[in-house]
């Protein structure tokens, strides 16, 4: 599946805009709750979270570098405040589950917040504390780190949901993702920002 080209560290974004990481499984699916979040500049697909410099897809969907499928959400933070990131993070994952999301399974496809300043890991720490007051005595398995380096994957994982509609639309029904965040998440399940 696609060429074995290696990823390249990710710019910082322009100046005025900030930066936010999430692993919540495949990251095709994490793309489009973010995009259609106002605010929200870009998503880009990659890898984070591991040892391996450069991580192509193959090592990574083989579970041997250590890094997550993640997002990185580019935004301007007059537009969109980080804690309204988390609150779209949190109802597009299943933060009971360790190292799986649906479908895939394996710790390329564990759930984690990747924090770049102390603002970020305060604001993800209480958020995590919320979520684990709606859920009770199930354990969230999320984890906050702080963040690393970020490798942009392959051009054809970008946007994957907008150039192959029809073969996105067919993994995420057969993966089970919106049935299990119906599920947990009720009528906030893939919830925006509205809270």
């Amino acid at each position: 599946m696609g060429s074995a080209t290696a990823s390249e560290v990710q710019p910082p974004p322009a100046p005025g805009l900030k930066v936010a990481t999430f692993a919540g499984g495949c990251f095709w699916c994490m793309e489009p709750p973010f995009d259609s979040t106002p605010g929200v500049v870009a998503t880009i697909s990659g890898y984070t979270g591991g040892t391996v410099a450069n991580a192509t897809y193959e090592q990574v969907s083989a579970g041997t570098t250590g890094h997550a499928e993640a997002v990185q959400v580019v935004y301007d933070p007059a537009k969109v405040t980080y804690p309204q990131l988390l609150y779209v993070y949190w109802r597009n994952v299943d933060p009971l589950t360790k190292d799986r999301q649906f479908c895939d399974s394996g710790t390329q496809y564990r759930t984690a917040i990747f924090v770049h300043d102390d603002e970020q890991k305060k604001a993800a720490e209480a958020s995590r504390a919320d979520v684990q007051k709606k859920f009770g005595s199930n354990q969230v398995v999320t984890q906050i780190a702080d963040a690393g380096p970020f490798y942009r994957a392959e051009e054809y994982h970008q946007d994957y949901y907008k150039k192959n509609a029809i073969a996105y639309r067919f993994y995420r029904f057969n993966c089970g993702r919106d049935a299990r965040l119906k599920q947990l998440w009720g009528d906030e399940a893939g919830g925006g920002t509205e809270h």
